[in-house]
This record gives C-alpha cells, sequence and structure tokens, in this order.
C-alpha cells in the first residue's frame, strides 16, 4: 500500500496531505480490491451513507474544453522521482510521474484490471504448468521522448533491478519481480513473454511505472539518475521544469504523444507547507490540492466559492508506525504495551471528526474495512488495555520510578518525529504523548521540515515512533508486501529495509506473505492474506488506525480528476468544463 506520502511504490506509497503518505508498492490498478458502490459524479450529498468508490466529476472529451493551466498543490517538494526507488516511493512523485510515464495495465474503479491500451494491446496468461507464463503484447506507436520505441528490453532491464539480487539497487519493494524466472523477446520487439518460477497471482501489478533500459541498467542509474532531474518521459505531458526557489514542477502537453490529446496545455504543481495549502487553495493561487483528514481545512475548502471536496474510499489507511531497530522498541513486548497505551478510537475520532466519514477502527493490514476478504486480525494488541500495557512494560523490566520507567538506569523515552506545518499529526503526537504519560512512557515530539520527513528521518530510520498514511492499490498484498517485508543485504552487507519503515520483519512472515501471492485462487488468497496479517500484527510493526478518506479540493469545473478510489486516472482527459 502507497504511506500518505509514498504511493505506488511499487507496494504502496506515503503520503503526508492532510497527512503525509507514501505510496504503495505495486501502484497500478489490481484484480481484487472491492470498495464502496458509486458512481463518480457530483450528485452526491457528501454523507458517509453516501461514500463513493471514487468522485471525479466524470465527463466526455468532447464537452471538456481544450486548453488551460492546472495549478495543482503538494505537501512536499521531492527529490527523487523514480517511484520505484525507495527515497522517491512518495504519494507526491506519483501525482506527477502519473502523467509523464506508462504502466501496462489500469484500473477502474471497481478494481478491475485491464490493458492500459496507450502502452500494451494485450496482456494474458498463456500457461499455468509447469509454469506460469505471461504475454504482453506492447503498443508499436509507444516511444520514449528521446525517440526510442518502448520494447521488451526495458521490461527486461525494469525485472533485472527490481528483483532484489542485486542489493545495491535501493528497490521500494521486489514483490512479483522477485517471482520471476525470466524476461525474453517474443515473435519481435513488441512482445514480451514473462515466465515466473513460481506462481504470482498479482501480475498485472508488475511494470508500472516503467521506466527506460538506461534508468535500469546499474544502481547507479536507479539510485541518482532521476535525482532533482525527470530525463525521459512517454505519456500525454511531458517535463519541462523545476523552480527550487518557488518548489514548483511544470509540465506541458506532449504533442508527440501517440494517445489521446491531453486537454490542459500545461500543470504546474506547487509544493507548500500542509498548513498553507487550504489558504492558497481559498485564495485562489490552486486549482486542487489534497485535504485528506483534516476538519478544518475540509471546512474551509467546502466554504470556498466555486470550489467543492470531492470523495471517496480507496485503499489508504492512517498508522503510527514504530521503528523496530530503536534501542528502546526492538523488544516486541514493549511495542506491543506502546500500541495497547494508545487509544486508537480516540485519536480515529479526533481525526475523523467533521469529515462526513464513517469513524471505524481498521484492523487489517492489508484489506480496508470496505473490502472483501477484510477480518480483524488484531488480537490483543488492537484493544486498547492500560492495566495489560503496564503489565507487559513491568516484566520487560521497565519500572516506574517517579512518573516515567527506567532500566539500568535509563530512562524510557520515545521520539516521535512529525513533519511540520501539519496539524493532524501534531494531535496524533500529542494525543498519544498524553496516553503512554499514563503508564510511564515519556513521549518527546519533534517537528521535522515536510520535505526532509520521509527522506531524512523515515525511511532512514532516523525515530522512534510517528504517524502517517499509506496509500495502496487494487492489488492488497502485492501492494502491501514491501511494508512488512524482511531485510535484504547489499554488496556491503548492510541491511536494506527499502519499503519496510518499521523495520520490523521475519521468515516467517515473508513465507506467509509468499503463500499469499502465489495463489491464483482468490478464495485461498484471501484466507493466506488474513493468516500473513495475524502474523505482522503479532510482530507489532505498523498499528493501524482507520481508512483513510480521500478528500480533494478541486474548482467545481474541474472534469474528470478528483478523488479516484481505485480508479488510474487519465491525465489526457482531465480539464475544465467552464
Amino acid at each position: 500500500m502507497i504511506s500518505i506520502r509514498r504511493v505506488g511504490a511499487f507496494a504502496v506509497a506515503l503520503s503526508v496531505a492532510g497527512s503525509l503518505a507514501l505510496a504503495g508498492c505495486g501502484s497500478q490498478g489490481g484484480s481484487g480490491g472491492g470498495s464502496r458502490s458509486g458512481t463518480g459524479d457530483e450528485s452526491s450529498t457528501g454523507s458517509a451513507s453516501a461514500v463513493k468508490a471514487y468522485d471525479i466529476n466524470p465527463v466526455p472529451r468532447d464537452r471538456v474544453r481544450d486548453g488551460g493551466l492546472l495549478r495543482w498543490g503538494l505537501n512536499e517538494y521531492p527529490t527523487n522521482w523514480n517511484l520505484n526507488h525507495v527515497d522517491g516511493n512518495l504519494a507526491m512523485v506519483k501525482k506527477v510521474i502519473d502523467a509523464l510515464m506508462p504502466s501496462a495495465f489500469r484500473s477502474n474503479e471497481k478494481g478491475e484490471i485491464s490493458a492500459n491500451t496507450d502502452y500494451l494491446t494485450e496482456g494474458e496468461i498463456t500457461a499455468r504448468k509447469p509454469k506460469q507464463v505471461v504475454r504482453l503484447t506492447l503498443n508499436r506507436s509507444a516511444r520514449w521522448s528521446d525517440g526510442k520505441p518502448i520494447t521488451w528490453e526495458d521490461y527486461k532491464a525494469q525485472w533485472q533491478a527490481m528483483n532484489g539480487k542485486n542489493g545495491d539497487y535501493r528497490v521500494a519493494g521486489t514483490t512479483g519481480y522477485q517471482d520471476i524466472e525470466s524476461v525474453a523477446k517474443g515473435k519481435d520487439d513488441h512482445e514480451v513473454v514473462v515466465t515466473f518460477a513460481k506462481p504470482f497471482g498479482d501480475w498485472q501489478s508488475l511494470f508500472g511505472p516503467l521506466y527506460p533500459k538506461g534508468t535500469n541498467a546499474t544502481p547507479d542509474g536507479f539510485n541518482n539518475g532521476w535525482l532533482n532531474k525527470i530525463p525521459v518521459t512517454a505519456g500525454p505531458f511531458k517535463f519541462v521544469s523545476f523552480d527550487q526557489t518557488a518548489k514548483t514542477v511544470t509540465i506541458v502537453r506532449d504533442d508527440a504523444w501517440w494517445g489521446d490529446r491531453a486537454k490542459l496545455d500545461q500543470i504546474i504543481y506547487r509544493a507548500l507547507e500542509s498548513d498553507a495549502l487550504v489558504g492558497a487553495f481559498s485564495n485562489g493561487e490552486l486549482d486542487t490540492f489534497d485535504v485528506g483528514p483534516s476538519a478544518p481545512d475540509y471546512a474551509r475548502a467546502k466554504s470556498t466559492q466555486g470550489a467543492i471536496v470531492r470523495q471517496a474510499a480507496g485503499p489508504d489507511f492512517r498508522h503510527i508506525t514504530m521503528n523496530g531497530e530503536s534501542a528502546v522498541l526492538s523488544d516486541v513486548n514493549v511495542r506491543r504495551a506502546v500500541a495497547m497505551a494508545i487509544n486508537r478510537q480516540a485519536i480515529a475520532q479526533s481525526d475523523l471528526q467533521g469529515l462526513d466519514w464513517p469513524i471505524v477502527l481498521l484492523n487489517n493490514h492489508f484489506f480496508m474495512n470496505t473490502q472483501e476478504g477484510y477480518q480483524d486480525n488484531a488480537g490483543e494488541v488492537g484493544v486498547y488495555n492500560v492495566e495489560r500495557a503496564k503489565q507487559l512494560l513491568d516484566a520487560a523490566g521497565w519500572r516506574l520510578e517517579g512518573q516515567t520507567r527506567k532500566k539500568d538506569g535509563k530512562e524510557l523515552t520515545l521520539r516521535f518525529v512529525m513533519p511540520s506545518g501539519l496539524q493532524l499529526t501534531k494531535s496524533e503526537a500529542e494525543i498519544t504523548q498524553s496516553m503512554l504519560a499514563q503508564v510511564g512512557v515519556k513521549v518527546t515530539l519533534h517537528a521535522v521540515p515536510s520535505d526532509d520527513y520521509f527522506t531524512r528521518y523515515v525511511i532512514p530510520g532516523n525515530y522512534d515512533i510517528t504517524a502517517f498514511a499509506y496509500v495502496g492499490t487494487p492489488f492488497p498484498v502485492s501492494s502491501g508486501y514491501g511494508q512488512y517485508a524482511d531485510a535484504t543485504k547489499d554488496s556491503k552487507g548492510r541491511l536494506q529495509w527499502n519499503a519496510n519503515l518499521g523495520r520490523i520483519g521475519s521468515p516467517q512472515i515473508d513465507a506467509a506473505m509468499d503463500k499469499a501471492t502465489a495463489d491464483l485462487d482468490g478464495a485461498q488468497a484471501i484466507a493466506d492474506t488474513n493468516a500473513a496479517d495475524k502474523l505482522i500484527w503479532e510482530a507489532v510493526n505498523v498499528v493501524t488506525l482507520y481508512q483513510r478518506p480521500q478528500n480533494v479540493a478541486v474548482k467545481n469545473t474541474l472534469a474528470n480528476y478528483g478523488a479516484r478510489g481505485f480508479y488510474d486516472l487519465r491525465y489526457q482527459d482531465i480539464g475544465f468544463t467552464g
């Protein structure tokens, strides 16, 4: 699943808007994720009972005005634009890259997957025994902005970079790619034959986004080739410039694009601190921004003249993550005590009140409450129980001395890192601080610049506890796999946790997730996914809070964009009706 700042990384993206977020690994659409029904139009009252599967104001292309500028607000200014890299696996990166780069498959609002015909004319399983074989037939018109055609060699290079065999590639996740035995040329350069060493049910989650062969050819190209640059594209828009001072990214319609001509002339993404976005929107400086679960911003955006907040259910969730490599939190019983001492219902109530959204706890790491397959696997860890938390801390040797606990003369203190300017996380941190004080755990709050929050703190493990969101995909397991996978090693023997920001994993969890992703039978896949989820709860890595509402503020004349749910946007169709 994509943290609120991470977006589709390979499995999930991180996100900070209204809550920072990460993208999920496996960032394109998938086959198993149902959600609340909905039509995507503007007719809903916006009440909790009318939550939609997507809410984008769908308008036929012939009724969308040609031309125009879309001013799009972001809550951070990324530096690495390789969405498949652990530092680039951010929701804000995905919002830009989806307009510029290929994806083999796309999802509709129901989570149903089909070939993205701009790049792929057909994708099918041609054999299941003795091995699973997939054939991809590429669109012969598709080419990179440097004029080179998109061929089977681009697919092979991405597999080789992402399969985990070379730990020097700092990938967001290896899910699916690690199960491939070979990627070969078919009848010509525009046919790709993918043979799997073992079955992989979410095969349509792969190769999205696809980067060119040159990016994936070497670890240096993969890790550094997209730092503060976007060297090549292959979408309805093309990259123009960065402005580091104004914190903007400018893209324009690509007239060399072979698909439907983009309606907009230009998109300018502008990064601001989270608390400044709603002001810029209300003042007419932005046409859209992600409100996230912020009740004050939601109310202000809704009251803005000529604006609307589009809301939908999606595979995104808010959570508290603990760093398993932290000296104090390396003990699973301490993590268990911390989780049980936090009243998640109180945090959810604080976060979601006033958002026209159901206040329901999420007790599963893979399935949302609204999805088929969901079951509560949290067990004892998910129950607010102060007395049990105290017992666990006592048993772990942390004895109460005055107001705080100590062990071997050291005080039990946790550093809660949070992005500056984001009231939601600040409120969650303060509530957590108050709750943990009741069991003798001291929590100190550390605000850091939003642009640095993931890359300098969360991803390298420079924190004890934090809160953000994961933005998921229609592929529940492959999307979330990287977030819970055990560490690997690079060529120098250093541990690489990739997308697992809690730095907590085990061979048992990996084996359980591997079994789930290998299932081609839907019912068995659900059962095996829930078995893996129980192990993750026992390890106490990510402590889920609630399914995060997708609240997107837009000008009311903006068409084919908003809260997308499982729907993969067609950037060439986005535009204005007036």
